[in-house]
């Protein structure tokens, strides 16, 4: 394992924002994974889980305790099982299973992190979750001091939700296996229509592995959503808030202030999420709300490209980011009545 003291933390986040760590211990086996956590649990001492650092808000303090930045690396398939350790770049491992044939996730290409970090969030996009493919999770269990396995049915997925979300400071992930499709080289059958209309298709038909890869690549750069780093536009967390679910009487109250602001003749997003509950667009109402693309003059501002992406510009500080947050929030709460929800993970700080 290597261990540094007070290491930037900065540099192991899409952001490129939050103060240092009074410990930084960088661990490549399961094992040290299993170490460091017990001798900071064995002593008290707070820690923080680090895999690709695209979904973490660091606040400008820092750390104090021991950061474990996941680096493990690991690629099995058999036959069209996927094994992956944590710590595998998750927008690889996407692109090695296209050039093996195998369908299920190429639509999750180009999303930046680890392997480890998609069970927690349930990461979707473009019409897939990896809930759908994801079979087991193998985790240490910071309770029982054990490593366990858990079914797909253990991890109580939901929409950008899991039971590792709901349980933060109990498993840490340490390997993801997957059950993938042998569909002759084609793609699972395609759930989002932005994708489908790219692709000149209809939603719900299959088109080669590469082209629907290389397809959602292109739409997630022209949002910005695939890291550059001379581009100031994916210096983010890719969507900072959530789409809203409301429940039937919240989403009718939305409707209103959407009527009263924008005219009976708009229409709102508006999408099935469950009896008595409708999801609708966290982009929309931010960008009807005022805030529209490349909104703010300081050196945090949202993307250029996508409404939903808070961006560092450079020279941005955690609070700069944050303040730009609460604007949001507090904008679309008074023009619509929604709360805005965070996605990414806070640490030391708080919208």
């Amino acid at each position: 394992m290597q261990e540094l003291h007070d290491a930037p933390l900065a540099p192991l986040t899409t952001f490129r924002l939050g103060g240092p760590a009074t410990r930084l211990v960088t661990a490549t086996t399961d094992a040290e994974v299993i170490a460091a956590v017990r001798e900071a649990d064995d002593t008290g001492t707070p820690l923080l889980l680090i895999g690709g650092g695209s979904n973490l808000v660091i606040g400008d303090k820092g750390f104090d305790g021991t950061a474990l930045h996941i680096a493990t690396r690991g690629f099995s398939l058999d036959d069209t099982t996927l094994e992956l350790a944590a710590g595998e770049i998750w927008t690889d491992a996407v692109a090695r299973t296209v050039e093996a044939g195998l369908a299920g996730v190429e639509c999750l290409a180009g999303i930046p992190g680890s392997a480890g970090a998609t069970p927690i969030q349930n990461v979707g996009a473009y019409g897939q979750e990896v809930s759908a493919t994801i079979t087991e999770v193998t985790a240490y269990d910071r309770r029982s001091r054990e490593t366990v396995a858990l079914s797909n049915a253990d991890c109580a997925f939901s929409y950008r939700h899991s039971r590792f979300k709901a349980e933060p400071e109990r498993y840490v992930v340490l390997r993801v296996r997957f059950e993938l499709e042998d569909a002759g080289g084609l793609s699972a059958p395609l759930r989002y229509a932005e994708t489908a209309r790219a692709l000149g298709v209809e939603a719900g038909d299959r088109v080669p592995l590469t082209a629907a890869r290389e397809t959602v690549l292109k739409l997630r750069a022209g949002k910005g959503m695939v890291l550059d780093p001379e581009d100031h536009d994916t210096w983010s967390a890719g969507s900072f808030f959530t789409n809203p679910i409301l429940t039937d009487e919240q989403f009718a109250a939305f409707r209103s202030c959407v009527a009263e602001r924008l005219g009976d003749a708009v229409e709102p997003p508006a999408f099935p999420a469950g009896e008595g509950r409708v999801k609708t667009s966290a982009a929309w109402l931010i960008d009807k709300a005022g805030f529209t693309k490349g909104y703010g003059t300081g050196p945090a501002r949202i993307s250029t490209k996508h409404t939903l992406a808070l961006t560092n510009r450079g020279e941005a500080t955690t609070e700069d980011l944050l303040a730009l947050a609460r604007e949001v929030v507090a904008g679309v709460h008074e023009a619509f009545g929604v709360t805005l929800v965070n996605e990414p993970v806070t640490v030391g700080v708080s919208l």
